[in-house]
């Protein structure tokens, strides 16, 4: 048998034993046939041929080391991707609804987009079996999710879907204070007012956020199910910058009811005016900054109708206002103890219930840092109009802004509630800050 002949037989054939057939017989006839012609003249020719053949078997027949099969194609991976929802869906959930998971391998890479390229972050479980996002989704908005698997051999695996999430029937917001890019004052909480009742109040305060700079611990406290307030243990610092984040578009605060809001608030601490006012002694000093910037006569409320004692916030500023006791009980009828001034000068709001510092011009300027005649405001000499820069009505008006702080003490009322007005600084801090039902 020739080399040939050998080569001919076992390509047609294509499998090991053919080519091991063919080799043995060539072995035979070169060593019982003296008359074979062996390449270039030596036994070099059979092992040229022996690699040919392995290389014609390698290339021709069977799969190989790289996972491919006879046809050239690689081994699909065994790993096998799930996105739920299915792609296509709509109405989808903005919380749980979303779900990437990977079976007989691994996830390696989860991207998840909304209609503007903003990415999703989210978490892969132990074991990278799953992965599911931070936070909600927002409502009205359509994602994309690609995810990348690998099983134990390094094979991928990919998946692509799209989906768009409920448009509600009903929606919340909430009313915030202070406003974007104010100054104010260093008793100035972040008070959040609800127009619908907040069923689930840790969804709703999850998604809201108080930041500063420098930084300070800050903790949220709900009164009731409609304001959420936010305060620092302490008055802030002076040039304190604070931020509010609220994260609540998709956030379910009632049943079938979702936030709207994806809004940021900058606002900052301007100077320390911390005001005390005695009721006792008649007299309040303003300290700016730490310093004594001034000594006030004043006149609180009268026997019947104490001040408020406690730490209370600046929420309101009136050049002018008018002050009507209908709205607080009082009346209108003076011979009864009631009252309708329609000009009351350099109003500051003190408490949700009534309570303000201002200007008086109906009692004598000898009145003041001698009698307490008030239905329990605090006031101080001023002319009627408010056009007298010169009265001490105008000028602590003037010095003052929203956020500062009146503290006053030793009126023979009880201490104003945290809830009235912006003072929930009259609230202990670790019962602030404790958990709520």
């Amino acid at each position: 048998m020739d080399l040939k002949t050998v080569a001919r037989e076992a390509k047609e054939k294509l499998n090991p034993e053919a080519i091991r057939g063919a080799l043995q017989g060539l072995k035979g006839s070169v060593q019982g046939d003296s008359r074979v012609q062996v390449i270039g003249g030596s036994a070099v020719g059979l092992v040229v041929l022996a690699v040919v053949l392995l290389l014609t078997l390698t290339t021709c027949g069977g799969a190989g080391a790289g996972g491919k099969t006879g046809a050239g194609k690689p081994q699909k991976s065994r790993a096998v991707v799930e996105i739920s929802p299915k792609d296509g869906a709509h109405g989808v959930g903005t919380e749980d609804a979303l779900k990437v998971t990977a079976d007989k391998g691994k996830l390696v890479k989860v991207d998840v987009k909304d209609e503007d390229g903003k990415a999703v972050d989210g978490e892969l479980a132990k074991g990278a079996k799953s992965w599911t996002p931070a936070k909600h989704l927002t409502t009205k908005t359509k994602y994309t999710v690609e995810a990348l698997a690998k099983d134990s051999e390094g094979r991928k695996a990919t998946k692509r879907a799209r989906f768009t999430t409920l448009t509600p029937d009903s929606t919340y917001i909430g009313r915030f204070t202070p406003e974007d890019g104010a100054k104010v004052g260093v008793g100035m909480p972040v008070s959040i007012n609800f127009n619908h009742a907040i069923q689930d109040r840790e969804a709703v305060e999850k998604a809201i956020s108080v930041t500063s700079d420098p930084q300070v611990d800050v903790e949220g406290h709900w009164f009731g199910n409609n304001r959420l307030d936010f305060r620092p243990e302490d008055y802030w610092k002076a040039g304190t910058k604070v931020r509010l984040d609220l994260d609540l578009d998709g956030v379910e605060g009632y049943d079938g009811v979702y936030g709207q809001q994806d809004k940021s608030v900058d606002f900052t601490i301007d100077r320390s005016q911390v005001s005390v006012v005695d009721a006792k002694t008649k007299k309040m000093t303003v300290k700016r900054d730490g310093k004594t910037l001034r000594k006030v006569d004043i006149s609180s409320g009268s026997a019947e109708h104490p001040t408020y004692n406690g730490r209370m916030v600046i929420s309101e500023r009136h050049k002018e206002t008018r002050m009507d006791g209908d709205t607080v009980g009082f009346g209108r009828d003076e011979e009864a103890g009631g009252y309708d001034i329609k000009d009351v000068p350099h109003a500051m709001r003190l408490s949700t219930s009534g309570t303000f510092i201002h200007g008086n011009y109906w009692l004598t300027q000898q009145q003041f840092g001698t009698v307490n005649a008030s239905h329990g405001c605090v006031g101080l000499f001023d002319k009627k109009g408010g056009g007298d820069k010169g009265t001490p009505g105008a000028w602590f008006f003037k010095e003052s802004i929203v956020g500062d702080v009146v503290e006053i003490k030793n009126s023979k009322d009880k201490t104003v509630q945290p809830d009235n007005g912006l003072n929930g600084w009259n609230m202990d801090w670790d019962e602030w800050k404790a958990p709520q039902k």
